[in-house]
């Protein structure tokens, strides 16, 4: 099945002669400045071996913008961490000092847990 087919919605097939398939289109989120965004920053233990890891929560935006941020934390705290799940994960108990850090670049934060 090719990329055309996959994005057709809806429609098998049609007797009328005039009839256009509308082609589904992926739209992005669009990224809310961050005096807009309301981030959640917890820690979690559960099911990682008993290793901590800070969790950045409640970003709206695209996903590149989203790694952008979470990439800046990790080199700011000299860590390891991904991006999943339109989270970001930070190795280690780093609270604290992520919070000052989203606080610093006007995000409105608040401590979860």
């Amino acid at each position: 099945m090719s990329k055309k087919q996959k994005d057709i919605k809806g429609i098998v097939y049609s007797t009328n002669p005039d009839f256009k398939y509308e082609i589904e289109q992926e739209s992005e989120a669009e990224t809310l400045p961050p005096q807009q965004q309301n981030l959640y920053v917890s820690i979690d233990r559960k099911q990682r071996a008993g290793k901590s890891v800070t969790i950045v929560e409640g970003f709206i935006g695209s996903n590149e913008d989203l790694e952008v941020l979470g990439k800046e934390l990790k080199n700011k705290c000299g860590t390891g961490g991904a991006v999943k799940d339109g989270a970001i994960l930070i190795q280690g108990e780093l609270k604290d000092k992520i919070f000052d850090l989203l606080i610093g670049r006007k995000y409105k934060v608040k401590k979860k847990g």
